[in-house]
């Protein structure tokens, strides 16, 4: 049962880090210019991601020190999901075996 609990876990985790990669990926190719918000799918792509990952960063800039133009919620965010889905999960179901 409770290893049910952390594949499900590990699962979500995995999902949320490709949609991680999805957000940062778009944010470099808008920052960049090679996309354009006035283009209705990518402004609707963008405010679904940002909508979906805000409540996740929020906290967490909260607790970092201001850094000015330089974002590192997401960076921190990201760690934290890796460190959780390939150390701690598979940690913690060896220990249950």
């Amino acid at each position: 049962m409770i290893i049910t609990i952390l594949q499900i876990l590990q699962l979500l985790l995995d999902v949320a880090f490709f949609i991680m990669i999805v957000h940062i990926i778009l944010s470099w190719l808008i920052n960049f210019q090679v996309l354009n918000l006035r283009q209705p799918i990518v402004a609707g792509i963008w405010d679904g991601l940002n909508r979906l990952l805000e409540p996740v960063y929020a906290p967490v800039r909260r607790m970092l020190p201001n850094t000015g133009m330089l974002d590192l919620a997401p960076l921190v965010v990201f760690i934290g999901i890796i460190i959780a889905r390939d150390i701690l999960i598979p940690n913690i179901a060896r220990g249950l075996l």
